[in-house]
């Protein structure tokens, strides 16, 4: 066997980063940053809370019970896939508005233990795979939606909300918005590559997801993450009136997405869409 086929046929990583040492090492330092609180061994109850008002609005409520924080986690893609196929099929629905119960906390992204426990089972492909089927499904939905944020709002927490027409914000210190995978080794593959190019142009993009920062509300509204800022109190009533500004319209094909869909001589092309 020639030194060029046993380097074709030789596996490769999904991120082409050791980003499985990469996790180990950070679970730690991002559990301090984010002041997560440990996730128990076994959760009860429902960790995404859904309501539907007189006015047909769909609000899904974020809220995982005994922990102070909302993360991503098998069970929860689970469970928002759920209530996805519900407000997809409810045909008297005007809007969905995605929001968080928790004081300070939006979504934390994915759980980095979870991350770590696939990646050593070879299951992190297919557990990245479902969590863009689900935002693409959010973001194929006929009706406007609004992300509420409050809190922290990192990876693919801030990933959900670009599957959303609109994002809203409060103007509470505690709120921080981002894409810090790049800082554990990562990049954004619920859809941060490909949908916030869109949203903000493909150079400032670039600038947020490799500098993984978190932004106060008003650097995210001026960066163009958010769309608009107001009291925590106020927030969801302001998700309330965005919903009336209806789908937000598609940008046209912009020279990142002509370059994505161009066809390549060899190599995988990445996909136009996450």
């Amino acid at each position: 066997m020639s030194k060029l086929t046993a380097r074709r046929e030789r596996p490769r990583s999904f991120y082409h980063w050791p980003w499985t040492s990469a996790i180990d090492q950070h679970l730690e330092f991002a559990r301090k940053a984010v002041k997560i609180t440990p996730m128990p061994a076994t959760l009860t109850g429902s960790m995404i809370q859904r309501q539907i008002g007189d006015d047909h609005v769909c609000v899904l409520t974020f809220d995982r019970p005994d922990s102070g924080a909302n993360v991503f986690d098998a069970a929860t893609l689970n469970e928002l896939n759920e209530h996805v196929d519900l407000v997809q099929s409810d045909a008297s629905l005007r809007g969905l508005i995605i929001t968080s119960a928790k004081k300070s906390i939006f979504i934390a992204g994915a759980d980095l233990k979870t991350l770590l426990k696939q990646a050593q089972t070879g299951e992190l492909r297919d557990f990245i795979a479902r969590g863009q089927r689900i935002f693409k499904r959010i973001a194929a939905l006929k009706i406007p939606t609004v992300a509420a944020i409050h809190g922290a709002c990192a990876g693919g927490g801030y990933e959900i909300t670009l599957a959303c027409d609109y994002r809203v914000a409060s103007d509470d210190p505690a709120t921080r918005i981002g894409l810090p995978e790049t800082t554990l080794g990562l990049v954004p593959a619920w859809g941060g590559c490909t949908r916030l190019p869109r949203l903000i142009g493909p150079e400032r993009a670039a600038e947020v997801i490799l500098k993984g920062k978190l932004y106060s509300a008003p650097e995210a509204l001026k960066l163009g993450l958010i769309d608009e800022i107001s009291t925590r109190d106020q927030l969801v009533d302001l998700a309330r009136k965005k919903l009336r500004d209806g789908k937000r319209k598609p940008s046209p094909a912009s020279k990142i997405d002509k370059e994505l869909l161009a066809p390549r001589e060899s190599g995988n092309a990445a996909p136009a869409r996450a």
